[in-house]
C-alpha cells in the first residue's frame, strides 16, 4: 500500500493489517541498585523490588503481540489492539461495558442530616450533584446553585433575575458548574429540571424557529443560537419542558424521529431560502412537503455552480450525557441529555490577511472527499464500493475460523451500522449509506427513515452496554460533489477509563478487544431490545 494512503481497505476489498511480535536488546545503563522492603504476604513473607534492578542487559522474548490497524480513513491514525487480552476475551461475553467500576452513586444522607449548604466543601456539593440518587439530597444543594423564586408554600417555582450592566435581565446564579450538574441529574424532580434547565428561556434568549410537536407523546423545541461557536450560527433541537428525556432509556423511536426532521426541515428550508424556493407549506412540514422540497432543491444544486451556493455542506451532532469531576472539569459538553445541533457550511471564508481574497472553508467531510479522490486515483477503483465488500467479507483480525466474523450490527436495504475495524476511542460505531447518498440532500424519505432508526439502534445498544456519554457526529460531501461518497456517522462512547492522552491526541487508539468479537456483543445485546 502507499505510504500517503495508509488505509486498511486494500483495493481488492479485503482488510490490511500488521501484527508486531516483540523480540529485542536493551542495554542496561543504570548507575545505583536500591533494593528495598515493598511490604509482607499474609504469610509474613517480606516483599522486596531486586526485581526491578537486573544487572545485565535485557533480551525481551515473549512480550504480548500487538495488532496495528490503519483507519479507513487515514486522518483518524491506526488502532493497536493488545493481542493477549483481546485473544481471551474472545472467549468471553465480557467483551466491553462502558460501565464505571465500583459504587458510583452517592444517597448517603444520613451523614449530611443536620448540616446546613454551606458547611458541604464545594469539591463534595460537585461529586454529589453529579452521582447522587436522591432528591432530597440534591434539592439541598439548590441554594448554594442559585436563587430561587418560591410561592407562600416554600416550593420553588422559578428563579430570581437581576438586572445586569447593560439593563438586561439573568437569572442569579451564584455556581455555574453546580447548577448545571444539578439541573442534569435524572435524579432531579422533574419541576426543578424545567424550572432550571427545560422552560424556554431559561437558557439564554436564542430565539425559537421550530417545533414538532406529536401528540402527547413528543414534543421539541428548535432554538437558534445565533451567536454560536459555529460561524454562520447554529440551531439545536431540544425536548421540550413537557417531553422530559434525561437518559437513552426514555429515548423512543418519535423522538429520534423529531429531532431528526427537524435537522432535515432546518437544511431544506434555509437552502430554499437561499436558493430562491418558495415552500409549499407552511410550519411543521409533512414527510411528503419535506421530500417534494429535497427533489426541488437536488434539481436547482445541480443545475448551479459551486461559486452559486454559499453554504455547500452540513453539520449535524449530538453530545449525550453529563458529568463534571469534583476536581472542577468538565468531562462532556452536554447541555441538554438529548439534544441535537445542527447547521450549514459555508463554501468559502474570506482572508483575513488579503481582502476579498476566499479560502475553502472546513467541514470534515472534506477529509473523506480528498482520501476517496486519492484512492480512486491510484487504484482505479471505487472506495466505498471497496470498504463495504471488505465490511461485507471480513474475516476474523486473529484468524480463528471457529469465533464469529461479521463486524455489520444492524442493517436494512439503505444502510447498516457496524463496528469499524479500525476501532477508535474504545467502542466506536458507524454508520454507512449502502447506495450512492453522501449527503441529506440525495437521502430519500426512505433513506432518511433508515439512517434514523441505525441512529435509534446505535445509542441504544451502546446505552445497554453502559454508555453514559456518547458523542455523534455526521461526515457528508458537499452538495455539489459528483463523488461517490457515501454518507456517514461516528458514534463514539466515552468509556470510564481512557479519558484520553498522548496516545489520543497523536491518533493511536488502543484497545483491549477484537472489533469481530465486540460486534458480537452488540448484536447480541440488540436481540434483547424491542425498537421499532
Amino acid at each position: 500500500m502507499d505510504r500517503k494512503l495508509r488505509t486498511c481497505v486494500h483495493p481488492n476489498g479485503r482488510f490490511i493489517f500488521g501484527i508486531h511480535r516483540p523480540n529485542y536488546h536493551v542495554v542496561n545503563t543504570r548507575i545505583n541498585t536500591r533494593i528495598m522492603g515493598l511490604g509482607i504476604t499474609d504469610q509474613g513473607e517480606e516483599v522486596k523490588n531486586q526485581v526491578n534492578f537486573p544487572q545485565d542487559d535485557l533480551e525481551i522474548t515473549g512480550a504480548q503481540p500487538i495488532f496495528e490497524i490503519p483507519n479507513a480513513f487515514p486522518f483518524w491514525g491506526t488502532t493497536y489492539i493488545l493481542g493477549d487480552t483481546a485473544r481471551k476475551r474472545a472467549e468471553s461475553d465480557d467483551v466491553l461495558s462502558f460501565s464505571p467500576s465500583g459504587k458510583t452513586s452517592f444517597n448517603e444522607w444520613e451523614h449530611l442530616r443536620g448540616l446546613s449548604p454551606d458547611d458541604i466543601p464545594r469539591p463534595m456539593a460537585l461529586a454529589i450533584a453529579q452521582t447522587c440518587k436522591s432528591p432530597e439530597l440534591l434539592m439541598m444543594l439548590l441554594p448554594l446553585a442559585a436563587v430561587f423564586q418560591r410561592d407562600d408554600s416554600g416550593q420553588i417555582i422559578g428563579l430570581k433575575y437581576e438586572r445586569a450592566s447593560n439593563g438586561s435581565l439573568r437569572p442569579k446564579i451564584l455556581d455555574h458548574d453546580l447548577f448545571e450538574t444539578l439541573g442534569n441529574n435524572p435524579a432531579l424532580p422533574d419541576h426543578l429540571k424545567q424550572v432550571m434547565l427545560l422552560r424556554p428561556g431559561v437558557q439564554g434568549t436564542s430565539p425559537i424557529v421550530g417545533e414538532y410537536l406529536k401528540k402527547d407523546k413528543c414534543h421539541i423545541w428548535e432554538y437558534l443560537r445565533a451567536n454560536s461557536y459555529i460561524p454562520w450560527g447554529h440551531f439545536a433541537a431540544n425536548m421540550a419542558e413537557d417531553s422530559i428525556r434525561y437518559s437513552v432509556d426514555e429515548l423512543d423511536f418519535d423522538d429520534i424521529t423529531g429531532l431528526r426532521h427537524l435537522y432535515y426541515q432546518r437544511i431544506f428550508v434555509s437552502l430554499a431560502h437561499e436558493l430562491g424556493i418558495g415552500l409549499s407549506e407552511a410550519g411543521l412540514l409533512s414527510q411528503e412537503g419535506l421530500e417534494e422540497l429535497r427533489c426541488r432543491l437536488k434539481k436547482k444544486i445541480l443545475e448551479s455552480t459551486p461559486r452559486d451556493l454559499r453554504f455547500s455542506a452540513t453539520l449535524w451532532g449530538w453530545n449525550y450525557g453529563y458529568d463534571f469531576s469534583p476536581s472542577g472539569f468538565r468531562l462532556h459538553a452536554s447541555h441538554q441529555q438529548i439534544h441535537q445541533q445542527f447547521a450549514l457550511i459555508p463554501e468559502t471564508v474570506t482572508d483575513a490577511a488579503s481582502q476579498g481574497t476566499a479560502i475553502p472553508s472546513y467541514a470534515v467531510g472534506d477529509l473523506v472527499s480528498s482520501f476517496v479522490e486519492d484512492f480512486e486515483g491510484l487504484y482505479k477503483r471505487p472506495f466505498f464500493k471497496t470498504y463495504i465488500k471488505a465490511l461485507l467479507e471480513n474475516r476474523r483480525t486473529d484468524g480463528r475460523k471457529d469465533l464469529e466474523k461479521a463486524l455489520v450490527v444492524y442493517r436494512d436495504d439503505n444502510v447498516m451500522l457496524f463496528v469499524p475495524k479500525a476501532q477508535r476511542f474504545h467502542g466506536e460505531l458507524n454508520i454507512m449509506t449502502l447506495k450512492r447518498v453522501g449527503n441529506i440532500l440525495e437521502a430519500d424519505t426512505s433513506t432518511r427513515q433508515s439512517l434514523d432508526k441505525a441512529i435509534f439502534a446505535g445509542v441504544k445498544v451502546l446505552s445497554g452496554m453502559g454508555a453514559r456519554m456518547i458523542t455523534s457526529f455526521e461526515l457528508s460531501k458537499r452538495f455539489y460533489s459528483s463523488l461517490d461518497q457515501r454518507l456517514m456517522y461516528c458514534l463514539i462512547p466515552k468509556h470510564p477509563q481512557s479519558p484520553g492522552a498522548f496516545s489520543e491526541q497523536q491518533s493511536r487508539w488502543i484497545t483491549a478487544h477484537f472489533p469481530e468479537d465486540y460486534a458480537r456483543t452488540l448484536r447480541n445485546k440488540l436481540e434483547g431490545l424491542s425498537l421499532f
